[in-house]
């Protein structure tokens, strides 16, 4: 396996820092933010340098009961081809329920569930695993999540699930040792013996994140340093095989340069820490337990049809507040909630930052408000024109002037063909600046 060193995961907001960042091996971009006919020059530079990039997808949905779709498989297989890379990761969670398997609208989380650790959910990942396989160039990987909520009546634990998946589809795994400490809390489960259960020869990397705890709850942020704690179960990991890479994630509140390189020093501590306890265990280690081979099913129609039904019933009851399934943690599902609601509010503030700026401090609490009755069913961008035309039809915002900016970009916004592609583009343009200044 490609030995890939240290690296850190590039963001347009530490783009020039990384570059200028020493003992950077590699990178891994979000694919969905990349487009390959245009590159960010910071990425075309790195990749001139040597430097590897990986895309790394977050909307695939492999763990969904619906097998992958065609178009998110062509667009992360070919962002891996403009960047040269020698592999892509994945996700083992779910993003969206309904449509079709369950005769009920197409709803989207915006964030990673958990997908259950069962049969049936295992058969429907390893199909869905192989059709994505097929269709990419280079090899998968694909990540454990972090989970604030259980599923009722698992029959296996992570370190079991990953086993199975590993041995079914000879997939790679991209072990995030942050997530597996969030589930330590959330979910009590032993990071020690998840790793004892993986198949090390299989990981491809591994990532390291911060986060924060709040009333015994662990959010895995991406905005916080990486705690102890995190970079000890790093080095578990490192005593017992040496990873062929290791990342540090950063999504937001980025500190500077120098706070950054401290958080990669500590990391290359805990692998250097792994690799003496390694050492000086050699042979006297027990190995990963031998799993015997699964053969996959014949068909996977009635277990996709059960764990669509499933999905969907837990996503309702996040995002539409429909009642919640029997043997869900009430409470734990609201944290959830509130979560995800939180989410689409600051994600849709990024997409469209116009909207924060018309309706000032008013945006969060009214996005937060449309939220619960309002499911996303498409993308971010159809979310912040739902939002808009939602806020519109209520007879708000109560300032004219605000009103009649919003309502500007709100139809500049929803016409059938993007602005910048109409006739008359630049005078349309100054216009809108023209009124948005009165």
């Amino acid at each position: 396996m490609e030995r890939l060193g240290t690296g850190i995961g590039w963001r347009p907001e530490i783009a020039d820092a990384v570059e200028r960042m020493p003992g950077i091996d590699w990178v891994e971009a979000v694919a969905e933010n990349v487009c390959p006919g245009h590159l960010p020059e910071s990425l075309r530079r790195l990749r001139e340098r040597g430097v590897t990039v990986i895309p790394h997808g977050v909307s695939l949905g492999l763990g969904g009961a619906d097998r992958p779709d065609e178009t998110r498989l062509t667009a992360l297989a070919e962002r891996a081809e403009a960047l040269d890379s020698p592999l892509v990761t994945e996700h083992i969670a779910f993003v969206r329920a309904g449509g079709p398997l369950t005769a009920s609208p197409r709803l989207e989380a915006g964030h990673l569930l958990p997908v259950p650790r069962t049969r049936d959910a295992l058969d429907v990942l390893c199909e869905n695993i192989r059709v994505a396989q097929d269709a990419l160039p280079v090899p998968l990987a694909v990540e454990n999540i972090a989970a604030l909520i259980a599923w009722p009546g698992e029959e296996m634990t992570e370190g079991q699930f990953l086993y199975d998946l590993a041995d079914r589809t000879g997939v790679r795994l991209l072990i995030d040792v942050a997530n597996l400490h969030t589930n330590h809390v959330n979910r009590a489960e032993d990071p020690a013996k998840s790793l004892a259960e993986l198949p090390l020869e299989a990981i491809a990397y591994v990532h390291v994140a911060g986060g924060f705890e709040r009333d015994g709850v662990w959010h895995d942020s991406h905005a916080h340093p990486v705690p102890d704690a995190v970079l000890d179960i790093l080095t578990d990991l490192a005593s017992r095989v040496s990873p062929p890479g290791v990342l540090l994630e950063r999504d937001e509140n980025f500190p500077e340069p120098a706070e950054l390189e401290r958080e990669l020093g500590a990391i290359r501590g805990a692998l250097e820490k792994g690799r003496a306890a390694r050492e000086a265990t050699a042979g006297r280690r027990t190995a990963s337990p031998q799993h015997s081979p699964v053969e996959p099913p014949a068909d996977t129609t009635t277990a996709r049809q059960r764990l669509a039904l499933a999905q969907t019933a837990l996503l309702s009851a996040l995002v539409a507040g429909t009642p919640v399934p029997e043997g869900f943690d009430r409470v734990r599902l609201g944290v959830q909630a509130r979560a995800l609601a939180g989410k689409r509010a600051d994600v849709v503030a990024k997409v469209a930052p116009e909207l924060p700026h018309i309706l000032g401090q008013a945006y969060r609490p009214a996005f937060l408000a449309y939220a619960q009755g309002h499911p996303m069913t498409g993308g971010y961008r159809q979310d912040a024109l739902d939002f808009a035309g939602h806020v519109l039809s209520a007879g708000h915002p109560e300032d004219a002037t605000a009103r009649r900016q919003l309502r500007t970009w709100h139809l500049d916004r929803s016409a059938p063909t993007p602005p910048s592609h109409r006739p008359a583009t630049r005078l349309a343009r100054a216009t809108r600046k023209v009124l948005l200044r009165r």
